[in-house]
């Protein structure tokens, strides 16, 4: 066989290699024979691998099971036999040896005693797993092997024979039979099919249906290239040669139970009209006659249920209905179109549900979706299209199908089998009910309608555990969502202008929408807690809260009120309302809204701190009472919660209130016209004085939930405290600490005392904080920075040199740097020495390193002027009485060794 698949490889070479075919065959072909000889190699070394695997597992096992040799038992001795001289024997022999094996032996038992155990006990090894290529030929070679091979090479042969064969006769012309001929020939030779086929029905059934399948499709075939191709035949008596066809389909599949013959001659049956066409766009007789076999469709599926069929029909009927609608309907044609299409939707809902209800092919409950939800939404598209200027029309259709509906609910509720098919029903029911809502109603009424029922629906659906009903529900939120928008979007609802503040359909849509979230959110806390759902439904009802306060910034903005003030006003009402509800609901998740607006704290300071120039000023204290009030009440009522709720409300009042504080004291500081020093000042010391009360007084500065704040999250202020101090000190080094209108005196200026003051009190909480105790360490660094640009401010200020970098160009100022940094690490050296701390002194030695640097490579260029000098000098000098003082670095003494 391999031989034949090469010949068949090397005739397709040769076709593939246009010029050189010779060449192509010969590659093919030795190709094919190397892809074999790989194959078969693989496989004999995998067969080998296996055989000696398994002829070593079972020596193995032989020589485990062999039993060792014993020492054959002494006969007893006969008493007539003369007994001979026993020799002295003090030890008894040992038991005599086993006869020795042969060599060959012997070695293959000394190579397999050391794995005499794994080898007894270990399966064969499994064969390796072949490689795709080898897969691949495999396929190939079965399907060329396996089953008919004759059949299969001769039909492939026979395909490419025919082929060339009816291509030459063609292109010979010997087809010079006239066309009705032709079809005449094709339609008794269809019919002599058919025949047959009948006849062998029952000894071959397989060979007979398709034989008659064939048949009918020839027939419908010929009939239609006699009419359209040919203009043989007229189109009347086409129409009834096709009618008579799917006829006889439809009783030979229903007489042989054959679903084929029913499909294939009711495709030509729906064809017909399509192909067979005057272009008169007689509507009537086009539907009548697609009546008349949907009611055949029905008719058979009061008998079978054949889906296939019921789904061609579903779908010729309605596309040919659409298209003959969006190119033919006019308005003037209603009355005779609506009839049609109510009777084709009737029919396909009767359809859908004897198929349901007659099938046996799949386990109950089941519903067949394509018919029970595709009938309704395509159907009522098309009643829509036709009534697209009629509101009221549509809104009673609408009414109509969803009475259908829950008839059928009626009629199934007692078949319990049909609990899904009923669900289906229900849903399409409320479907269509809702439907009706905004057809008859504007958008923003409709909005209302859909969330209240969602929500009510849903609840009904979680009591009584029902899957449609709540889905239900669910979706019609987000139908009353779009309702919503398109309403705004299309500027349906009135003008602000016209309405008054909160009380207008804008607000009142959005508020029903949030209320009904906020309802399901707690529905399925209580009765239904799926993981996240609740969550989402809670966020859909934030969303929709805030999308209420938003539409109504404009009209507040109008108004006296104010678009600040309605706002705080909004929040604060909000959060006392939040506060109350979930205490009497017993729904702490309703407690994340006053969290919510605690958040919002931030934008309202920074809001009003745009509106009227300051956070606190007089137009904004009362609305920020009733905030305050707001927020102390949330505290108050959740001081024992032992959720994230509480200390997230509290930090966020408690940072509000202080960047309150700081913009407040910055806009003082700017009206005051004070210089940057006090600005420095007025930015620092809101977050200072609140970190050190909080330290030193939790009890005051964290009430009502100082203990919960000392115990539980007091890292939630003071780790950002810190940070934000610390970033703070690293700012403040560069600024320029004008102390206007004082006189700036270094280190008694606002801004360093604010530096010193900063860095105090971080150097202290990280002494309180065990894991930041280890930073404390590096408290000589921010010193060093403090020095350095203390001094360099100082020079600014009272040298009169600028503040910028240029002010490193100054000879006086790099003098003045030497100066203050020799200073600095004298005093290391001396402190070092004198308390016999070696760090402290090396770290004094670090830093004149870095001075002597300084001079080599900076001061030498300023050796021309007395700054440059001066440095050298002074540094010297200190060298040298660091030098009579601490000469060497101190060693720690041993105990007891006199100092």
């Amino acid at each position: 066989m391999n031989w034949v698949l090469a010949f068949v490889a090397a005739i397709v070479g040769a076709g593939l290699a246009e010029s050189r075919n010779l060449f192509g065959a010969v590659a093919a072909f030795i190709l094919v024979m190397m892809l074999f000889a790989q194959s078969r190699l693989r496989r004999d070394a995998d067969a080998a691998a296996r055989e000696v695997s398994s002829l070593k597992a079972r020596l193995a096992a032989l020589m485990a099971a062999r039993p060792e040799p014993v020492a054959p038992a002494p006969e007893p001795r006969a008493a007539a036999s003369p007994a001979p001289a026993p020799a002295p024997a003090p030890a008894p022999a040992p038991a005599p040896a086993p006869p020795p094996l042969p060599e060959t032996m012997q070695s293959v038992r000394e190579t397999a005693a050391p794995a005499r155990a794994p080898a007894a006990s270990a399966p064969p090894r499994a064969p390796a797993e072949p490689s795709w290529d080898a897969k691949l030929v495999a396929s190939v070679k079965r399907w060329f092997t396996e089953g008919n091979v004759p059949v299969k090479i001769g039909v492939l042969v026979l395909l490419f024979g025919v082929g060339a064969a009816l291509k030459l006769a063609v292109e010979k012309g010997y087809f010079t039979l006239s066309i009705e001929t032709r079809l005449i020939v094709i339609a008794v030779a269809a019919l002599a099919g058919l025949a047959l086929g009948w006849r062998e029905r029952i000894r071959k059934p397989a060979f007979g249906l398709s034989l008659q399948g064939g048949a009918i499709g020839v027939l419908l075939l010929t009939v239609f290239a006699a009419y359209r191709l040919y203009s043989l035949l007229p189109s009347a008596l086409a129409f009834a040669l096709v009618v008579v066809l799917v006829a006889g389909s439809a009783a030979l599949s229903l007489l042989q139970r054959n679903m084929s013959l029913a499909v294939l001659g009711f495709l030509g049956g729906y064809l017909a009209p399509v192909i067979i066409s005057t272009g008169s766009a007689n509507h009537v007789a086009l539907f009548t006659y697609y009546a008349v076999l949907n009611g055949a469709v029905f008719a058979i599926s009061w008998r079978q249920s054949w889906r296939l069929l019921n789904l061609m029909g579903f779908a010729f009927t309605f596309g040919v209905g659409t298209a003959w609608g969006k190119q033919y309907y006019r308005p003037e044609l209603f009355a005779t179109v609506e009839p049609f299409l109510i009777l084709f939707f009737v029919f396909y809902i009767l359809i859908g549900l004897m198929y349901v209800l007659r099938q046996t092919e799949h386990r109950r409950p089941w519903v067949d979706g394509t018919l029970v939800f595709g009938t309704p939404l395509v159907a009522f598209p098309l009643q829509a299209a036709m009534l697209k200027h009629d509101r009221i029309g549509m809104a009673f259709s609408a009414l109509v199908v969803a009475l259908v509906y829950a008839g059928l609910v009626a009629w199934l509720r007692n078949r319990r089998g049909e609990r899904l098919l009923t669900e289906a029903y229900a849903a399409l029911a409320l479907g269509f009910a809702t439907l009706a809502v905004p057809l008859a109603f504007s958008a923003s009424t409709t909005a209302s309608v859909w969330a209240l029922e969602g929500a009510g629906v849903a609840w009904l659906g979680l009591r009584q555990d029902r899957k449609f009903p709540w889905l239900a529900g669910l979706a019609l939120q987000w139908l009353a969502a779009g309702a919503y928008v398109m309403s705004v979007s299309k500027n349906t609802l009135p003008l602000p202008a016209e309405t008054m503040l909160l009380l207008n359909a804008q607000w009142l849509g959005a508020a029903i929408l949030s209320f009904s979230g906020f309802a399901l959110a707690l529905m399925h806390d209580r009765h239904r807690p799926v993981l996240g759902l609740p969550l989402m439904l809670f966020a859909w009802g934030v969303l929709w809260w805030a999308v209420g306060v938003i539409g109504q910034l404009d009209d507040a903005s109008r108004g006296t009120l104010g678009e600040w003030r309605f706002v705080a006003l909004y929040l604060g009402i909000s959060s006392i309302a939040a506060t109350m509800l979930a205490t009497k609901l017993s729904w702490p998740r309703l407690r994340w809204l006053g969290v919510l607006v605690a958040l919002c704290g931030f934008g309202l300071v920074l809001a009003a701190d745009g509106e009227f120039g300051s956070p606190f000023a007089s137009p904004t204290l009362g609305c920020w009472l009733l905030f305050g009030v707001a927020q102390a009440y949330a505290l108050w009522q959740g001081r024992d919660d032992e959720t994230r709720v509480l200390p997230i409300l509290h930090l966020s009042v408690m940072w509000t209130l202080a960047l309150g504080l700081m913009m407040q004291a910055k806009d003082f500081i700017d009206a005051q016209q004070l210089a940057q020093g006090w600005q420095f000042i007025a930015l620092v010391a809101p977050v200072g004085l609140m970190t050190l009360g909080l330290w030193r007084r939790p009890h005051w500065f964290a009430w009502p939930a100082a203990e919960k704040f000392d115990e539980h999250y007091r890292v939630g202020w003071f780790a950002p405290a810190m940070l934000l101090l610390s970033a703070a000190f690293v700012l403040g080094l560069f600024l320029e600490g004008s102390a206007m209108p004082l006189t700036f005196v270094p280190l008694l200026n606002p801004l360093e005392l604010g530096l010193l003051a900063v860095a105090a009190m971080v150097l202290a909480l990280c002494g309180e904080i065990p894991e930041l105790k280890p930073l404390r360490a590096a408290w000589p660094l921010p010193a060093f920075a403090f020095v350095t640009m203390a001094t360099l401010r100082a020079v600014h200020h009272l040298h009169g040199e600028p503040w910028n970098e240029n002010i490193l160009d100054s000879g006086f100022s790099q003098a003045s740097l030497t100066v203050f940094w020799s200073l600095l690490g004298v005093a290391a050296w001396v402190r070092g020495s004198l308390r016999r701390d070696r760090t402290v002194w090396m770290g004094g030695a670090v830093l004149m390193g870095i001075v002597l640097a300084k001079l080599l490579f900076v001061d030498r260029s300023y050796m021309g002027n007395l700054p440059g000098i001066v440095s050298f000098m002074a540094v010297g000098l200190l060298l040298v009485g660091v030098g009579y003082v601490a000469p060497s670095p101190p060693r720690t003494q041993p105990s007891g060794e006199s100092t």
